[in-house]
């Protein structure tokens, strides 16, 4: 964090926010909103780097399985840290999300427009996949937009997860759509 505190200029002058969780992991952020909400400060943030899902897959005839829920010392992330090492990218184990750092090419979305498609598979990009232990596991990128809610405090951006996240989310919304509307 700079000595300004966490809002930073980023390429082309969007400011950026470092989020923190709640076990101390960091996420370098673009500040795409601020929304004051019952006296405090919100923010929603895309995050600097491409974030990406890790899929468990089952071969051709099952859709691969999401993992929602990975440590950070896994044996999985150190093949996935060597694989994405070939192609020049690191696996950074953030908060919120894991991201890669590095030159990526941009998704091809008229690939992922066919209206047949409707599995969860077809809102993610393949970036690589691995074999670990006898199973195949694939690190995705998502294709629809990845926000990050943050509240502001004391000069910090704090992820907002939970019940808080389920109190403030539909306020959010309904404060954007009025933005949308009015602009």
């Amino acid at each position: 964090m700079s000595a300004e505190g966490p809002l930073n200029a980023g390429s082309g002058d969007i400011p950026t926010v470092v989020v923190r969780d709640d076990m101390g992991r960091q996420l370098l952020c673009y500040l795409e909103q601020l929304i004051p909400l019952d006296g405090r400060d919100y923010a929603l943030l895309t995050p600097v780097d491409t974030p990406v899902c890790l899929f468990r897959m089952h071969g051709d005839d099952e859709e691969p399985e999401l993992i929602e829920t990975i440590h950070t010392s896994e044996p999985i992330l150190s093949v996935a840290d060597v694989v994405l090492q070939e192609h020049d990218l690191l696996l950074v184990r953030s908060a919120v999300t894991l991201t890669v750092s590095g030159e990526l090419e941009e998704p091809d979305l008229d690939e992922f427009d066919d209206e047949e498609a409707d599995d969860e598979t077809d809102t993610y990009e393949l970036l690589v996949s691995f074999m670990v232990d006898n199973g195949e596991y694939g690190l995705y990128i998502p294709l629809d937009p990845f926000f990050v809610v943050a509240r502001m405090q004391d000069g910090d951006a704090i992820v907002v997860e939970g019940e808080e996240f389920e109190r403030v989310q539909p306020l959010i919304e309904a404060e954007l759509d009025d933005r949308e509307l009015a602009g």
